[in-house]
């Protein structure tokens, strides 16, 4: 399987608190959610269904993934939603060292070390082993060059606060631009697969 992510960002690389309720996440004195909530055209939320509809397979961090059992997992409107339909009728992974009992149906934890996991998942046959939110370990996938293909969903904002995709420092990684496009509100949707290193001047 391909392992692809997709993630709503703002201008500034904050992903922290993009749900539709702003009290969702307030780690550190965030006060800024819902930033996410009404951005994007009907195409975007088409385009973001869709690619869930086509998933082989989930892979989640712990919080993600209790945000999403709580939601998508539990709340009879959410589950009939057609993003519900995909994320419980699939199999979900969650890289966890505590969850033990996970109560969503259809989930199993990664056991023992992670990186040999996500590449026994990756080599089975299909199509999409998708990563949603999941910051921390989407920067640990890219730090262990997991990640085949990297969506970036910008909102045009600027928080000025909240947890960023990016640390201030870390791994460099080029990346190939494979397709982007920009909806009616302003949202870019842009696709970029790894591509190594970048290459620096030199004097």
């Amino acid at each position: 399987m391909k392992l692809t992510t997709m993630t709503q960002i703002t201008l500034d690389g904050v992903t922290q608190g993009n749900g539709g309720a702003s009290e969702e996440d307030r780690r550190n004195g965030f006060e800024r959610g819902g930033w996410a909530r009404g951005a994007g055209d009907d195409e975007t939320r088409a385009f973001i269904t869709r690619t869930y509809q086509r998933a082989e397979a989930f892979l989640f961090g712990r919080r993600t993934y209790d945000l999403f059992a709580g939601s998508w997992g539990s709340l009879d409107q959410m589950r009939a939603h057609p993003v519900g339909v995909a994320l419980n009728e699939t199999p979900k992974y969650v890289a966890s060292t505590t969850l033990t009992d996970p109560a969503w149906p259809g989930t199993s934890v990664l056991p023992g070390d992670l990186a040999t996991a996500i590449a026994e998942l990756k080599a089975k046959p299909g199509g999409e082993l998708q990563v949603h939110g999941s910051g921390t370990l989407i920067r640990w996938l890219l730090a262990n060059d997991l990640i085949d293909e990297v969506t970036l969903i910008v909102v045009p904002v600027i928080l000025g606060q909240g947890a960023r995709l990016f640390p201030e420092t870390g791994p460099d990684l080029a990346l190939d631009l494979v397709e982007s496009r920009v909806d009616s509100k302003g949202v870019t949707i842009q696709l970029f697969r790894p591509a190594g290193r970048p290459r620096y001047a030199t004097a």
